[in-house]
């Protein structure tokens, strides 16, 4: 859990104005220790005191909807699983005093001032407007913090037994105040999504997790072995209230026969979002995290170790050598491989062995043809053999990229000027057939660092060489840009499957289209 993110805890409560500058705009949760505990409430609904013949007698008529759940004591937000049942305030009060002398069934009652719709993303609701219309009866005040906020909604909560509601976030901010009783909750960022596995957006409880976090199948939802590692709890007690900002995801526990009041409102980021721009905002945020998502690949994968040996083939592709492809200006800025360091020469063995190996491998099994009278010969591929393409999306797994990927600028401009130098169809074939999309994204990124060090006229002689050495540069350029969209689409797909949730067929792009 970053520091920035840490739930934050205060003793006294501050003025509305701190609230929203210090606490509210940070987006990250905070504890107020104690900040309704002058609330006549907190006393009189406190069942021990005979809260519950208070309430009975004072708003015992108005009628409220409960919640049973087939799943009790934990209640999720699949709506096939409870049923919502309309009953007097007064009867369910009967439930619970029944329940303090008896050990009875799990069921949950909120009332909800504003008519709160269903589905919209709490976890129990319901229409009673006793809240409302009776303020002095139910001895509730609005916190101070809360002055000057449109609330969307005012909920009381009160469950009979030991209860549950699974992980989810609510689309406003929320300011959750204990009555009676006590209440664990267990708070998880936005960004800990894809360990709770959202249920998909189009659904009904699209704001809920998909994972039964009390007894998890890591099988299904192998990443929610590491959810924990980005949670908080915290246990607030009869007096305490908890700013829950929208779209944190929260597990609440309550104890047996809790009461809870909490507020909604609008936040100031989504009260400010103008609808025209929605899509924008939609695409750019998906860009970013689709740019995060490739980052995490890449920084996933391990760092080769460099064999000792510094013995390079000298004799493979020799006779690309004698291609007379602008030659005479290329060796000019080219290397020969005994002015190469010998951390660059061993990854260039590297290199050249594992295109070698793999170009033996393809000999094997089909006929050998060539692009060129000159230089190594390449087998064809065609729809039914993919000897040599390859679909390779993790750094892992991908010896080519594994190197490339921890070489630093210089070196790896050294080794690709050598390559085109020294073993030209052994460079044409690694682009042409064994670049994987993980590969062509280390590759493009490889060329940025370069870039960053070399100035305009040596960006241009590096790319003259290595483009010089095909027979068509425009294949070789789609070769690359295909690649590295191909690996920005798979990680699209992860972002999706993250965030969004539901199974998803994203379309590829057609060859050379503009994706800037």
């Amino acid at each position: 859990m970053e520091d920035s993110l840490r739930l934050q805890s205060f003793d006294q409560l501050p003025s509305a104005a701190q609230f929203a500058s210090q606490i509210e705009s940070r987006n990250v949760p905070a504890v107020f220790v104690g900040c309704v505990k002058d609330w006549k409430a907190v006393s009189k609904w406190n069942p021990s005191n005979g809260g519950l013949g208070y309430l009975e007698e004072r708003v015992g008529s108005f009628m409220v909807e409960a919640m049973l759940s087939q799943t009790a004591p934990v209640f999720y937000g699949d709506l096939r699983s409870h049923e919502r049942v309309p009953l007097p305030f007064s009867t369910f009060i009967g439930f619970c005093k029944w329940h303090r002398q008896n050990v009875g069934n799990s069921c949950s009652i909120n009332s909800n001032s504003q008519g709160h719709q269903l589905g919209e993303s709490d976890t129990e609701q319901g229409c009673s407007t006793f809240v409302d219309a009776a303020p002095k009866q139910i001895y509730l005040a609005q916190p101070a913090i809360l002055e000057g906020k449109n609330l969307s909604s005012i909920n009381l909560w009160m469950n009979i037994a030991q209860a549950r509601s699974s992980a989810h976030y609510d689309p406003h901010h929320n300011l959750l105040c204990i009555v009676t009783g006590r209440k664990q909750v267990v708070l998880w960022p936005p960004s800990a999504s894809p360990m709770l596995y959202p249920m998909p957006i189009y659904g009904e409880a699209s704001n809920h997790s998909s994972v039964a976090l009390e007894n998890p199948d890591f099988s299904i939802h192998p990443r929610a072995q590491c959810s924990m590692e980005y949670s908080q709890k915290v246990t607030l007690q009869a007096g305490d209230a908890l700013f829950i900002p929208e779209g944190w995801f929260h597990q609440v526990d309550s104890d047996e026969l809790t009461m809870a009041v909490n507020y909604w409102w609008r936040s100031s980021i989504m009260s400010s979002l103008a609808d025209h721009m929605d899509a924008y905002y939609l695409r750019r945020i998906l860009r970013r995290l689709t740019d995060r998502e490739m980052d995490q690949v890449l920084l996933k994968g391990s760092t080769p170790t460099w064999r000792q040996e510094s013995n390079v083939d000298h004799s493979l592709d020799q006779a690309g050598q004698s291609k007379d492809l602008k030659r005479k200006e290329q060796e000019q800025h080219s290397l020969l491989l005994h002015e190469l360091r010998p951390c660059a020469l061993q990854a260039l063995h590297e290199l050249v062995a594992l295109v070698h190996d793999r170009v033996n491998a393809s000999d094997q099994n089909q006929p050998v043809s060539s692009d060129s009278t000159n230089g190594l010969m390449c087998s064809k591929t065609n729809e039914q053999d993919k000897t040599l393409t390859t679909e390779i999306f993790h750094l892992e797994e991908d010896p080519v990229a594994k190197i490339l990927w921890i070489l630093e600028p210089g070196i790896f401009k050294d080794i690709f000027l050598a390559m085109a130098h020294n073993f030209p169809r052994t460079l044409e074939a690694l682009v042409l057939h064994l670049l994987s999309p993980v590969g062509a994204e280390v590759l493009t990124r490889k060329f940025d660092e370069i870039d960053q060090q070399n100035t305009e006229e040596n960006q241009n002689k590096f790319y003259q060489i290595f483009y010089g050495v095909f027979d068509n540069q425009f294949a070789a350029m789609d070769a690359i840009l295909n690649g590295k969209e191909s690996f920005a689409r798979q990680a699209f797909k992860n972002v999706l499957d993250k965030y969004v949730g539901g199974n998803f067929d994203v379309p590829k792009l057609s060859v050379g289209r503009d994706i800037s």
